[in-house]
């Protein structure tokens, strides 16, 4: 239907007379002279109406009860109301644009002003509902477009994670060790890391980046797929030479990820690349391999140690036993296995009984 007709109410009969004379050149006309026959035609033919011209003493006797109803059932928010008024006080004037009237014509009409005036509202308020379609449709055809990028995404992300979880099954069939021990790693980096992120703001640490983190701390020892059998597999004391070769996995690894692991998703690169090569640095800076020391390591390489040094210690390897988690927890908060901040020490000490179920949920066979 189109939006043709404008609707005057207007209790003045002469009032309404000279305003169809004015307009009834350019457009269909239906006067009315109260409230009641005015809401009839908006309830009955509301798409007609391209403008309401409305003398607003009328609904005045009732308080604005009548241009309060249109309001509320958005009449005034789909169809231009203007104003009619002769001595209409300010205040009156005031709560009839608070109600959504978008202009005002005064007594007596001056022919060229009116029809202005209703050409102008009426071309404003129809550009401003095309544009609330417009905006409505590309935000719907947006929310598409996002919800296929979603899917793929999920679909890249699942597919990286298939890759990164072969990768680190691989070596830890290598070493011997189950694939239990990196699904412990990621979940022991996610508790500690959410424990860090709520105790220290400073490290701005996030939901999305921890769960990055996590993922990447999946391949923190994946340098060790170059370290040779005899020294990784061997049962007794290391030489010194031996062990310098095995800590180049360090190294190893980041160069692994920086030069043969390709993934669409740099955050993770440059995560998993920092975790490999500096998960076995300390606090104190007697770590390797470039002796970084306090916060000069990244609180994500600082998190991956402290678990994968807790790890080691609560499994098997072998040449150990497994220790208790009540004396690994120990070993770990006095120091014996490396110098860690306070900080993450006190977060630590925040999630120790998360870390009991963890190990408990993801045993060894």
């Amino acid at each position: 239907m189109v939006r043709d007709t404008i609707l005057i109410l207007e209790d003045d009969e002469l009032s309404r007379r000279r305003l169809e004379e004015i307009l009834r050149n350019k457009y269909k006309i239906q006067a009315v002279m109260n409230e009641r026959e005015g809401v009839e035609i908006l309830r009955k033919q509301p798409a007609s109406i391209t403008a309401v011209l409305v003398n607003i003493a009328i609904p005045a006797r009732d308080g604005f009860k009548v241009l309060g109803w249109l309001s509320e059932k958005k009449f005034l928010s789909r169809i231009p109301f203007i104003m009619l008024t002769s001595e209409m006080t300010l205040e009156a004037e005031k709560k009839g644009y608070e109600y959504g009237i978008v202009g005002s014509v005064k007594k007596p009409f001056y022919p060229e002003v009116v029809k202005q005036l209703v050409e102008n509202v009426i071309d404003v308020f129809q550009y401003k509902l095309q544009l609330e379609v417009m905006v409505k449709n590309q935000t719907e055809k947006l929310q598409k477009q996002n919800a296929v990028l979603k899917i793929m995404a999920e679909k890249q992300k699942h597919a990286n994670e298939v890759l990164i979880t072969s990768l680190s099954n691989i070596v830890e069939f290598r070493n011997l060790e189950s694939e239990q021990h990196i699904k412990r790693i990621r979940e022991f980096t996610l508790c500690l890391g959410t424990s860090v992120m709520n105790l220290y703001p400073e490290y701005k640490l996030t939901a999305e980046n921890l769960d990055t983190i996590a993922w990447a701390s999946s391949l923190h020892d994946i340098g060790k797929i170059v370290i040779p059998d005899n020294i990784i597999l061997k049962a007794g004391k290391l030489t010194e030479d031996e062990y310098e070769v095995i800590k180049s996995h360090t190294t190893k690894g980041a160069e692994i990820i920086e030069k043969v692991i390709h993934l669409d998703n740099k955050e993770f690169c440059d995560y998993a690349y920092d975790i490999a090569r500096h998960h076995h640095e300390k606090y104190d800076g007697n770590g390797y391999p470039d002796g970084l020391k306090g916060e000069e390591i990244s609180i994500a390489a600082q998190i991956v140690s402290l678990v994968d040094a807790y790890d080691a210690l609560t499994s098997k390897r072998i040449y150990k036993a497994a220790y208790s988690t009540d004396k690994a927890y120990q070993m770990i908060v006095t120091g014996q296995s490396g110098v860690f901040s306070s900080k993450l020490l006190k977060a630590f000490s925040e999630v120790k009984g998360e870390f009991i179920n963890t190990v408990k949920k993801y045993c060894d066979d």
